[in-house]
């Protein structure tokens, strides 16, 4: 039995590469989006800062680190020097129960490849993400500025609309694996992803964390041709820095969120026997899904912001309502007839159900055509 400061020695180093890799991946996540960009839309990128570019994240912090900061003179001077702390701690906390592989014999001890297994590990996840608009919200309110109060209330009303499908997306992978427990979450996936059981779910999930993190095209609350930046107009400096390092932080957690739910996690070949493998192929999955991200950003224009909040309403919350609803009956026809192979039935009518939103929204924009013709 390990006495009591080896086991918080363990914690501690296990959270200090965790906070460090996180802040490594933030830098070049911003090197790897720009290079991604311009080899999509046919330009160069960064490449003058060391070879390929690599240096340019190093270069983007020094100057803003040097960057003078600049405060408005009628800002709640507290909340504006606070709101971006707030923005970035739950950022990082959210990866404390994020697992990035399973057990490695070390020093003649077994060291688990993840911070914390909490049997709530959904719940956890859920509540961290949600108060993080806190920040962003009291950045708009404290600046004092009609543009970023603005953006802070359109991050609020963004939220509440895609929060509530993020949430209810997620019911289907608690329903097949019978647990919140991340890790056995992923255990569950072994053989099978729950991509391939219920890809509808994931897509509604990921849709709702590119709104949930302020991506293109739900980037609204800081469209610069309306808001001339949005929540943080007023900022500068490392305070600005603090407001984009959240949002890159939090594109690679809930990568590696979507990669824990429905790609199977640090799952793949010869993990069994090489458990280093686990936080490989947790990285390769989460620059695909970043890249997707990318793409996305590269090719689809911002939504109008009555159609996004439309978008979450009317369609992503019925749809993930079905999609739970599909997926209970899945597993209970599995139960009843003891029959696995049923369980095949939830994809094919999750995919039915998804494409009526699709086909209806397709006329929809097919009649908005024809009538500006």
């Amino acid at each position: 039995m390990i006495s009591d400061w080896t086991l918080w020695l363990e914690w501690l180093i296990k959270s200090l590469i965790l906070i460090f890799a996180l802040l490594g991946g933030f830098a070049y996540l911003t090197w790897y989006e720009r290079r991604a960009l311009a080899r999509i839309q046919t330009r160069v990128g960064p490449n003058r800062a060391g070879p390929f570019g690599l240096l340019q994240p190093i270069a983007d912090a020094v100057k803003l680190i040097f960057k003078e900061e600049l405060t408005p003179a009628k800002a709640y001077k507290a909340v504006f020097f606070l709101a971006p702390i707030l923005t970035v701690v739950p950022s990082i906390i959210i990866a404390a129960v994020i697992p990035w592989g399973r057990t490695i014999n070390l020093f003649g001890r077994e060291i688990t490849l993840y911070l914390a297994d909490i049997n709530v590990g959904v719940l956890y996840f859920m509540a961290i993400a949600s108060i993080s608009v806190y920040g962003i919200v009291l950045a708009g309110w404290s600046s004092n500025s009609k543009y970023a109060m603005l953006g802070g209330l359109r991050s609020t009303a963004q939220m509440i609309s895609y929060e509530l499908s993020l949430g209810i997306s997620l019911v289907p992978v608690i329903l097949l694996a019978n647990s919140m427990s991340m890790i056995e979450i992923v255990e569950a996936q072994n053989p099978i992803w729950y991509i391939l059981i219920q890809p509808v779910g994931a897509l509604i999930f990921w849709i709702a964390t590119l709104a949930e993190v302020n991506r293109a095209p739900f980037d609204m609350p800081e469209a610069e041709q309306e808001l001339t930046a949005g929540y943080h107009s007023e900022y500068s400096g490392m305070k600005f820095a603090l407001f984009f390092m959240a949002e890159y932080q939090k594109m690679i957690i809930v990568s590696a969120i979507l990669a824990v739910f429905f790609f199977g996690g640090y799952l793949g070949p010869g993990v069994d026997q090489f458990p280093l493998l686990g936080p490989v192929y947790m990285f390769i999955k989460i620059v695909l899904l970043l890249f997707g991200m990318i793409w996305v950003r590269a090719t689809w224009p911002r939504i109008r912001y009555d159609r996004l909040m439309s978008f979450g309403w009317k369609v992503l919350v019925p749809l993930s309502l079905a999609v739970v609803f599909i997926t209970a009956t899945g597993i209970l026809l599995v139960d009843e007839f003891n029959n696995p192979m049923l369980i095949w039935t939830i994809p094919v009518a999750s995919v039915i159900i998804g494409l009526i939103p699709v086909v209806t929204i397709y006329r929809a924009l097919r009649r908005l055509s024809y009538g500006r013709a």
